[in-house]
């Protein structure tokens, strides 16, 4: 399966260069289908951008994948697919009033 430049969103923080980066930092590559899969489990983007930093951050920090990986993806595919495949997801507390 090959991969086009449309299908590749931007991810702040390490990895690979963006074409063209503004802040001078760098970005990780992630596939927008599974952003798209990802944003059906969890719909909201604030919610669903802080669980995909934190989980890269463990994953780059050396904690094992929870889903079956290939050498093409990077730490924000690996997140994206986890929550997708509902392997992580939140620890929603209902606060009592």
């Amino acid at each position: 399966m090959s991969e086009d430049a449309s299908n590749i969103v931007a991810f702040p923080g390490t990895g690979v260069p963006s074409p063209t980066p503004s802040s001078g930092k760098r970005s990780i590559p992630m596939r927008s289908d599974l952003v798209v899969a990802a944003s059906k489990v969890i719909p909201e983007p604030p919610v669903l951008i802080n669980l995909v930093s934190a989980r890269v951050k463990q994953l780059n920090n050396g904690r094992s994948p929870l889903v079956k990986i290939d050498h093409r993806m990077g730490a924000a595919d690996i997140a994206l697919t986890e929550i997708i495949e509902g392997k992580i997801s939140l620890d929603r507390k209902d606060k009592e009033a």
